[in-house]
């Protein structure tokens, strides 16, 4: 018996799950999504009037998700003090777990759900993928829209003959001896399966979708309940530039986090922005990013020093030695040093994220 299967995507206040919902609303209108976003209490603005755009454009609520929503506090500073005061941190993410992750989990219950992610198709990393059985996820900017678990299980070598069955099938009289030889190969330590997904999608992505789309109905995910998925069809792969094309020409526009502001040390000028959006005080933030929030944001600064206790920072320096002046102007001198490298390898974007990450800066997305 058919089941009822929810469509979801999560909005974080940042650009790409922003542009990821206008792309699907206007791209797939026949997708029933359900939106959502996680409020830590500890947001800019910026993020809030983006959701308030979002919802104008959209044509449908956001639901907003609050961990410990009965708590007479603002759900981050419930679990601070639930955990002591612990602040945290890369290592300790509880703050991901508690006010993204599970609140989101608690709203999808033990429904069967498509997750839609807004990973780029110029990102090296994979996104969240839940435990629960329940939730498969989807990557519609990628080349590849799967997940890791689902192209892991597929192409797995005991699959090997009905992979091959289902490209047959799917090509329907279509020249695909290539594309078998690739199939038949068997996954070894010189042939990984990231190898042959890879070689398989640039060959045709149609046909790979419409494979492993075949392969899920006959396992217990999300989409063997679904009888047309569209997105099989979709072969777009979109980047950073698109991303802030699409909010911009929708008009729902760049949170003006992004967008750089200028300063000048030593005689030279530089820009500086955030590269994330989130909680002001996220502690995957760069100094420069930090020194952002002292000059644009000086009592959101306040706040996140306030939070600093003996043996307790956000990162390897407290807040209170980073305001220093001096300290102010060589985080700034150091900055406009790794711009000139970033130019000299001619990454030369206005926007902060897209210098820093060549350096392995990269930061870690804390939304679903």
């Amino acid at each position: 018996m058919e089941k009822k299967v929810r469509h979801v995507l999560g909005v974080s206040g940042g650009k790409d799950s922003a542009a990821l919902a206008i792309y699907l609303k206007t791209n797939y209108p026949q997708l029933d999504i359900e939106y959502y976003t996680s409020d830590t209490g500890k947001e800019l603005d910026e993020t809030y009037e983006l959701i308030v755009k979002l919802e104008s454009f959209l044509g449908k609520k956001i639901h907003l998700l609050e961990g410990a929503d009965k708590s007479h506090q603002n759900p981050f500073d419930h679990y601070y003090e639930l955990f002591g005061g612990y602040l945290p941190s890369s290592q300790a993410r509880w703050c991901t777990k508690k006010l993204k992750l599970e609140p989101f989990e608690d709203f999808v219950g033990d429904d069967l759900v498509i997750s839609y992610v807004g990973i780029r198709g110029d990102e090296e990393r994979e996104g969240y993928i839940s435990t629960k059985p329940n939730i498969q996820s989807i990557f519609p900017f990628r080349q590849n829209i799967w997940s890791v678990d689902i192209t892991t299980d597929a192409f797995n070598n005991v699959n090997i003959a009905l992979i091959a069955k289902y490209y047959t099938e799917a090509a329907q009289g279509k020249e695909i001896s290539r594309i078998l030889e690739i199939v038949i190969k068997p996954v070894s330590k010189s042939f990984l399966i990231e190898n042959k997904v890879k070689l398989l999608l640039d060959i045709d992505t149609v046909l790979f979708n419409k494979v492993i789309y075949q392969y899920l109905q006959i396992t217990d995910k999300p989409l063997a309940h679904v009888v047309d998925f569209p997105l099989v069809e979709n072969t777009d792969i979109l980047v950073k530039d698109d991303v802030f094309r699409i909010l911009r020409e929708s008009g729902v526009g760049v949170p003006a986090y992004y967008e750089p502001i200028e300063f000048e040390v030593d005689g030279k000028k530089g820009t500086y922005a955030r590269s994330r959006s989130g909680c002001f005080f996220c502690f995957f933030q760069q100094k420069i990013e930090w020194v952002w929030l002292l000059e644009q944001h000086p009592e959101r600064f306040e706040k996140a020093l306030a939070y600093e206790k003996e043996g307790y920072n956000w990162m390897d320096e407290r807040l209170e030695d980073l305001a220093k002046p001096e300290r102010v102007l060589q985080i700034k001198r150091d900055y406009l040093k790794r711009m000139e490298r970033a130019k000299d390898k001619g990454k030369n974007s206005k926007y902060l994220m897209d210098n820093l990450q060549s350096e392995g800066d990269g930061c870690i997305a804390c939304f679903v």
